[in-house]
């Protein structure tokens, strides 16, 4: 996986973040969802080294990146802190501004980093998700029968890591020849260490929290992303059945917004990276 990039682990003071990073050109940071970590990336980063310098670290608390300390307000794990740690990250790597595309969780990790940063970020990509704050406000029957497990995660009278940790493999599934076998064993690498199931779920217990707080404080004042932004989302996927165009939720976030469908289930990087690639691409210019 990744030939020609380096891999390695960088202290950002916080955390200890793993990242992998290569190619030339401007910089480009990918951020993973849940439960992936940065190597659901290596079909797609390669494709776009010979015209980005691209990073994909695992996220704070994911893969083997270091895990936060476990506060009972969640925050050490909120949007706001993993974004922090991913310019401090980037800094370290010599990229006072870059482009940020984010997955799912990591979704809400790069427009967390674009409200926070605004004069860090030269341009936003959004694959698979709108604002945590707007998944909630709008959350009806239909969301918590498809994403019950955000309410699941982030309640603590009966710890879902318990269920999780019990049979990791069955709770998350996997399959090495859709996921690639490289990608698949750090995955379960990954899954196997309870240390990292905790941490995950202290990512949906602070979107519940501070997350969701800092979401609508900045929906209340009118706070925008001034960068362009494109939203993808994955055509086998269910954002569309649950809010119609995305693209309509994210104008009422950003100026500058356009986006469409990409033909892939959930994990469009494992399944259609040529596809991501070549929008990721084309965006960027």
């Amino acid at each position: 996986m990744f030939e020609g990039f380096e891999l390695e682990n960088v202290d950002v003071g916080e955390v200890n973040l793993r990242v992998r990073h290569g190619g030339s050109g401007p910089p480009l940071v990918l951020l993973h969802g849940h439960p992936r970590t940065h190597t659901t990336w290596y079909d797609v980063a390669p494709r776009l080294a010979d015209a980005f310098t691209v990073v994909c670290p695992d996220l704070p608390g994911y893969g083997q990146s270091s895990k936060p300390e476990t506060l009972e307000d969640h925050s050490a794990h909120s949007k706001r802190a993993m974004a922090r740690h991913i310019v401090a990250l980037m800094r370290h790597l010599g990229h006072e501004r870059f482009a940020v595309a984010g997955h799912d969780r990591g979704s809400a990790v790069a427009y967390r980093l674009t409200l926070d940063h605004p004069g860090v970020v030269t341009k936003l990509a959004i694959l698979d998700g709108i604002p945590i704050g707007e998944h909630l406000s709008r959350a009806d029957a239909t969301f918590a029968r498809a994403w019950w497990h955000w309410f699941f995660f982030g309640q603590l009278a009966k710890p879902a890591e318990r269920v999780i940790n019990a049979d990791p493999d069955a709770w998350y599934g996997g399959d090495p020849e859709a996921m690639g076998a490289e990608n698949h064993a750090d995955f379960l690498r990954a899954i196997h260490d309870p240390e990292t199931v905790h941490a995950m779920l202290e990512d949906y217990r602070a979107g519940l929290g501070p997350d969701r707080e800092a979401d609508d404080a900045d929906k209340a004042a009118g706070k925008k992303i001034e960068c362009p932004l494109l939203v993808l989302w994955s055509s086998l996927d269910d954002l569309e059945d649950l809010y119609g165009d995305p693209v309509a939720v994210w104008r009422e976030w950003a100026q500058d917004v356009r986006g469409f469908a990409i033909e892939s289930g959930h994990h469009v990087a494992e399944e259609n990276p040529a596809d991501l690639a070549a929008a990721l691409r084309e965006f960027l210019g």
